[in-house]
């Protein structure tokens, strides 16, 4: 164990500071703009494409797509493809992806919940350093 390393980080099989890291892809996934909005949709249950694209407002739906592709490898979007004419696909989060998205909707509360504060903090910021 080095010195600036803690115990628990010396136990950890992955880590996600190291770059060569696999873990740094997934957490990229998760806590991007579009995957972080897409697996809290998704908390809410199973959606189409296009009722997830209307839930994720803003999103394109090349973004969408390549966030449910990324998702969907990592193990925490299961996509299913239902055999009609349409075809219809849904998309619900795996027991993985429920568990990731439950922590992630814990911090989206937080930063709701944190808005005035923040707001008020960019104020204070801007009056002292002028608004960019």
């Amino acid at each position: 164990m080095t010195t600036t390393q803690r115990p628990a980080e010396q136990e950890l099989p992955f880590n996600v500071f190291a770059k060569a890291c696999p873990s740094r892809g997934t957490l990229e996934h998760v806590t991007g703009r579009w995957g972080a909005l897409t697996l809290g949709a998704l908390h809410e249950g199973s959606l189409r494409f296009n009722e997830l694209r209307r839930r994720v407002d803003g999103v394109s739906e090349k973004m969408l797509s390549q966030t449910l592709h990324a998702l969907e490898r990592d193990g925490l979007v299961h996509r299913e493809a239902q055999p009609t004419n349409p075809p219809r696909v849904d998309y619900e989060l795996t027991p993985l992806g429920h568990e990731v998205a439950r922590r992630l909707l814990a911090l989206i509360q937080c930063v709701e919940g944190s808005m005035d504060a923040v707001l008020q903090a960019r104020e204070r910021y801007d009056e002292t350093r002028g608004a960019r």
